[in-house]
């Protein structure tokens, strides 16, 4: 975390939360309107300054966030967590989100790799419609 209370650029402030792993993913994230600052949409040069409010879109997860500190640096992953702080429902959804795509892994058939010869020959036969 930086001392100093100089607006920090949004794309940097992301890739130093660690919510994107590069700078330059974050900017793409920005352009593409994932990233929203105080209810606007952003662009990566917007500067964020602590108590902004940031909406941030990756994947399949949404966090709603509000800027506490700032940081030109990308630090460990506890010192990260302590730039921001998530709403509680923005967690509960995510976390929620989270849980239903577990489930859904756990209920999907696992299929590694290619299918044995025996496996491809048992294919054949259904295909052709031999017993």
């Amino acid at each position: 975390m930086d001392d100093s209370n100089e607006p920090v650029r949004v794309d940097k402030w992301l890739w130093a939360a660690r919510f994107f792993r590069t700078r330059s993913i974050a900017a793409a994230a920005i352009e593409g309107g994932k990233v929203q600052v105080n209810g606007e949409r952003a662009k990566p040069a917007k500067p964020l300054k602590p108590g902004d409010r940031v909406h941030v879109r990756s994947g399949q997860f949404i966090w709603d966030i509000t800027v506490t500190a700032l940081s030109q640096r990308r630090g460990r992953a506890v010192e990260a967590q302590k730039l921001y702080l998530e709403s509680p429902d923005s967690r509960k959804a995510r976390e929620d989100r989270a849980a239903v795509l577990k489930a859904e892994r756990q209920s999907a058939p696992q299929v590694k790799g290619r299918p044995t010869k025996r496996n491809r020959r048992q294919l054949a036969r259904i295909k052709h419609g031999q017993t």
